[in-house]
């Protein structure tokens, strides 16, 4: 079985006396170790989809396999239990705590999944240490440079071994040359045999991944299947 299937997945919203639908029968499958990503332009439903797949929502209809459990119907609190066991985010703005240290908003999943103090300590430091940032460890946000902060946001994706890393935009806020050194840290992950999606309206970036998934309308796009004009 692939790390996600995901199987006629639709999502509605209502707005007022209208509905939305966000998607409208996703069928896809991602297998472990892949480094791919998901792009489309605003309201392709692109980040719909991450937020189904990180368990950040649940689907209208269809059904959503992660890790061999399905989470289409999950409650809260079982939404909440498989992001923090198997999954980790890298968001654009960082979203790092400004009076927290580097080595104290790495622990912080931990500290949500009981994990004891000491060993909380030595699983973010090899974090730190992972995305090149042992140096700063004591440093807070406000002290570090904006692909310091990234860094930062990735170890703490990493720190509870997640099965699947999603990234939202994650050189979105960065100049060209540390987003390109983000890039590399991403790619010698995925080389360590980590699962990686990134979410994108970068062609450049996509282009140099491995697999992209294409958003229009709501719906994975296919453009072999269109018929020639």
């Amino acid at each position: 079985m692939a790390l996600v299937e995901l199987t006629d997945i639709t999502k509605r919203y209502r707005v007022g006396d209208q509905e939305i639908a966000a998607l409208n029968g996703v069928t896809l499958s991602i297998e472990a170790g892949e480094f791919l990503a998901v792009i489309g332009p605003s309201g392709s439903g692109k980040s719909t989809l991450m937020h189904l797949l990180g368990c950040l929502d649940t689907p209208t209809s269809g059904t959503l396999m992660i890790d061999g459990v399905d989470v289409s119907q999950a409650s809260s609190d079982e939404l909440a239990a498989m992001r923090n066991s198997r999954i980790g985010f890298v968001f654009q703005a960082f979203n790092l705590l400004p009076k927290f240290n580097v080595l104290q908003n790495v622990e912080l999943p931990m500290i949500y999944a009981g994990v004891s103090a000491k060993v909380r300590r030595e699983r973010a430091f090899a974090a730190v240490e992972r995305v090149g940032l042992s140096h700063r460890v004591e440093n807070t946000p406000l002290q570090l440079s904006g692909g310091q902060c990234q860094r930062g946001a990735i170890a703490r994706a990493l720190v509870n071994d997640p099965r699947i890393i999603f990234a939202d935009e994650p050189t979105g806020n960065l100049d060209s040359k540390t987003g390109e050194s983000i890039l590399q840290l991403f790619q010698e992950l995925s080389e360590a045999g980590r699962t990686i999606v990134i979410v994108t309206h970068d062609n450049t970036i996509a282009d140099r991944l491995p697999r992209r998934i294409v958003m229009r309308d709501g719906k994975v796009h296919h453009p072999e299947e269109e018929e020639p004009l």
